[in-house]
């Protein structure tokens, strides 16, 4: 039994990283990663309970009173759906024994029902959502094409940087200090090159967390459509307190028994109706993974919801307030800042641009990214001098001016 789990779940192996990885860049916050990790992973493993025989055993069982073999039964009422009636959704009529279970009884030829066709969809509904929340990181991958990568790869160790040869400790690469010197003039070099020009890098991030929320909202409405409008109203009836008289609502929608009609011939060539009481073990693990992605669906939305709200703000207010962005970037870079290089910095670029460095920031270790911080703001210094010698003297007298003015309410 131990074996067969082991060998079910094996396939999450990639998926599940329990080692940190010292090179790994991150071009995505938290919030994405609740997406195509958190999630991902959580519809994989219901995929693989749900199809996974040695967890529940047989998905159904069926009796019936007819000399057809029972697994010729279980299999026609397995694919064609099994049903409950409407009327005998009664928990008093259980409790006091006039029913066997609810929704199982007599039913007349107008009585409504409801059928249970859905379970044996749910692998394949779950595995397709997985791929839906797992889009929008692949989408951001082939649209990032590892840039950030190829800017701070091998300086995650850099502020050990004390030789001047290479070192490996325990398979950890510790550059020498020309090779640090070299990848931080590298950095400076491309960040000043494409100033102005990465808003595209910027806003296809922005761009992949509003198909994260899209793609949460759609997901709740799509399960409920599947599980025929029970899927919304799921969690709430579960947390309210329920009557006595009421049949619970998880039997409703996930019944444990239900019944089934098999049609056969009779030996005059009549059609044969033959009544089946089926045990639906399915349900058991159908109702907690649908109960589990309730509550997850709304908090994802929630948190993902409250991320677009965060990253409208960073619109906002990156061009806007020097204390804003000193505690976002002592956030992603722990460490002080001289508030006069942060508004040099971040004064003269767009959104893209901050994004870009803030993610840099996140990269690399402190030493090195407040080095890194106070050559940009050199270079930056330099290159608004530069351009200030060739403007006329009108306007390099109306710049001085306003700089001026914002240089005290740095210091």
């Amino acid at each position: 039994m131990a074996a067969n789990v082991l060998a079910a779940f094996s396939v999450l192996k990639n998926h599940v990283k329990f080692k940190v990885n010292q090179n790994a860049v991150a071009v995505d916050n938290l919030v994405f990663r609740l997406h195509y990790r958190v999630t991902f992973m959580l519809l994989l493993i219901g995929t693989i309970l749900v199809s996974s025989r040695q967890f529940i055993g047989e998905h159904i069982r069926c009796i019936t009173d007819i000399s057809i073999p029972t697994h010729v039964v279980e299999t026609f009422c397995f694919f064609m759906s099994t049903y409950t009636v409407v009327k005998h959704l009664n928990a008093t009529a259980v409790l006091q024994g006039e029913l066997p279970h609810p929704g199982v009884g007599p039913a007349a030829k107008g009585d409504p029902v409801i059928h249970h066709a859905y379970y044996q969809w749910v692998p394949f509904v779950l595995f397709f959502q997985a791929l839906l929340f797992y889009l929008p990181h692949y989408i951001w991958r082939k649209m990032e094409g590892n840039r950030l990568s190829m800017l701070v790869s091998g300086l995650h160790m850099a502020s050990l940087s004390l030789n001047e040869t290479e070192l490996n400790v325990n398979d950890i690469k510790i550059p020498s200090k020309k090779d640090r010197d070299e990848r931080i003039q590298q950095i400076r070099t491309g960040f000043i090159n494409r100033l102005h020009l990465n808003r595209p890098w910027a806003y296809g991030l922005t761009f992949c967390e509003i198909m994260n929320f899209i793609n949460v909202i759609m997901q709740i409405f799509l399960t409920d459509w599947f599980l025929g409008g029970a899927f919304l109203g799921l969690g709430r009836s579960i947390s309210q307190s329920r009557p006595t008289d009421k049949v619970d609502p998880l039997d409703i929608v996930f019944p444990k028994v239900t019944k089934c009609i098999f049609h056969k011939y009779g030996p005059s060539g009549g059609i044969q109706k033959h009544d089946a009481l089926c045990v639906m073990a399915l349900n058991i693990v159908n109702e907690k993974i649908y109960t589990v992605l309730w509550f997850w669906f709304v908090v994802l939305a929630i948190i993902t919801g409250l991320g677009l709200v965060w990253r409208a703000l960073t619109m906002i207010l990156h061009a806007r307030s020097t204390s804003f962005n000193k505690f976002m970037f002592s956030m992603a870079c722990p460490g002080k800042y001289n508030p006069w290089n942060v508004l040099k910095v971040t004064h003269e670029y767009y959104f893209g641009d901050w994004l870009f460095l803030y993610y840099i920031a996140k990269n690399l270790d402190n030493y090195v990214f407040k080095e890194l911080f106070q050559k940009l703001a050199e270079d930056l210094e330099n290159r608004r001098h530069a351009r200030f010698k060739i403007l006329p003297p009108f306007e390099q007298s109306l710049l001085k001016n306003q700089w001026d003015d914002i240089k005290p309410s740095v210091n």
